[in-house]
């Protein structure tokens, strides 16, 4: 059942910046002057910065930038990803993870898992995910496939072409992808995407992927850890308004529609275009074992094709690889 909290914030979130007087609100929703009166003060509580003008009524700040369900809905236009498909934390350890729990125990395809920090964020190889509050976007996407385990590499393919499609739309940035699952603005890395495969002992077959993205939206470059100091960056350097409510929409509506419809070629070739180690010198880290190639091309089933330093071609499914300068590859 929607709380009345809930139907409030709905309202406020749908009209932002637009005075919306209680009786209007206690009509819209069939609900007293009273029970408004005490969802606005719970929601100023929360952090919602509501400003109360007589004679005209509620306005929710347009700069207001909490993450929420309701904020989310106004802009979400698949509708496999209802209300009550949406999971909004102030703080949690991994949206992956509690993603994980929610699939074990049913939670349906389209099922997200968002939240304002994560105190033990995820990326791949083993390595944590700098997540601080209010500053980035955190999500977490159930996904029901009918496929293989090696598919998931066109899942994070897909995730990767959805992300920078919703950061050009939404803020006017255009992004650039380095293999497999990094997005990057002006030579830093912005964005992390975690894709982990919930597979049947006996059959091998994949029940479930759990899609994870992590953004930097407005995290100042002197807050991120030594270790990454000097290759993470942030979407926005000196942002008057986050809409991360909007964004995350967007990447949601950008996902889900190549998901849904999934045009391999088309998404691919996006893909590649936005590219920028393709025909360049990298090196590769693939578990114990380390090499430089160069990066010819992306198959079918977004895997990275390279030629070693003697000509031979390898298929790379998996691994790490870094752009090397051009005097470094002579």
């Amino acid at each position: 059942m929607i709380s009345t909290r809930s139907k409030v914030l709905a309202l406020l979130e749908a009209n932002k910046g637009i005075a919306i007087s209680g009786a209007a609100i206690a009509k819209s929703l069939s609900i007293s002057r009273s029970a408004v009166w005490k969802s606005i003060e719970e929601l100023r509580k929360e952090g919602y910065d509501i400003l109360a003008v007589t004679n005209k009524g509620y306005t929710l700040s347009e700069e207001s930038d909490i993450l929420s369900a309701e904020g989310l809905i106004t802009f979400l236009k698949n509708p496999l990803i209802t209300a009550d498909r949406l999971h909004v934390y102030k703080s949690i350890d991994s949206t992956n993870n509690a993603a994980k729990k929610m699939a074990v125990a049913g939670a349906g395809h389209g099922t997200v898992v968002l939240a304002e920090e994560q105190t033990a964020g995820r990326g791949r190889l083993g390595r944590s995910f700098f997540s601080p509050r209010g500053t980035g976007l955190y999500m977490s996407i159930i996904l029901r496939p009918k496929s293989t385990a090696e598919d998931a590499v066109l899942t994070t393919t897909a995730a990767a072409v959805a992300v920078c499609r919703a950061v050009s739309k939404v803020l006017g940035i255009e992004a650039s992808i380095k293999w497999v699952n990094d997005i990057y603005v002006d030579g830093f890395k912005v964005c992390g995407i975690l894709t982990e495969a919930l597979s049947d002992f006996q059959t091998g077959a994949v029940e479930a992927l759990i899609l994870g993205i992590g953004l930097n939206i407005a995290t100042n470059r002197d807050s991120f850890p030594e270790e990454i100091s000097k290759t993470a960056g942030s979407l926005l350097k000196n942002p008057d308004r986050v809409e991360r409510n909007r964004l995350a929409a967007a990447i949601l509506n950008e996902f889900m529609d190549l998901n849904d419809t999934f045009d391999r070629g088309a998404m691919l070739d996006e893909y590649k275009a936005r590219s920028f180690i393709l025909g360049e010198p990298i090196t590769v880290y693939r578990g114990s074992e380390v090499f430089d190639a160069t990066a010819l091309d992306i198959d079918d089933k977004g895997r990275l094709i390279v030629m070693r330093e003697n000509g031979a071609k390898e298929i790379l499914l998996s691994g790490e690889v870094t752009t090397r300068p051009q005097e470094q590859s002579k």
